[in-house]
């Protein structure tokens, strides 16, 4: 049971479109170290006390990182 709380932790919540579009344009401008820089934004927005876009960056990092993996996350139907 644990396994399966792990799991659906880790998927990212998407607020909309937008997050998968800046996770494919941060991918496409930084490769493999796109991750790293929307951890880089998320920090930066929490150094600055804004919350939303701290979770909105937080997010999109988990997406890149969903996004890297060659294979179905998740139930497949």
């Amino acid at each position: 049971m644990s396994s399966a709380v792990s799991a659906t932790s880790a998927l990212p919540y998407l607020a909309d479109r937008a997050h998968v579009t800046d996770a494919a344009e941060l991918i496409a401008l930084f490769g493999d170290d796109a991750g790293f820089e929307a951890a880089a934004r998320a920090d930066r927005y929490r150094d600055l006390g804004n919350h939303i876009n701290f979770c909105r960056w937080r997010q999109i990092e988990r997406l890149i990182v969903l996004m890297s993996v060659n294979r179905a996350v998740g139930t497949v139907h």
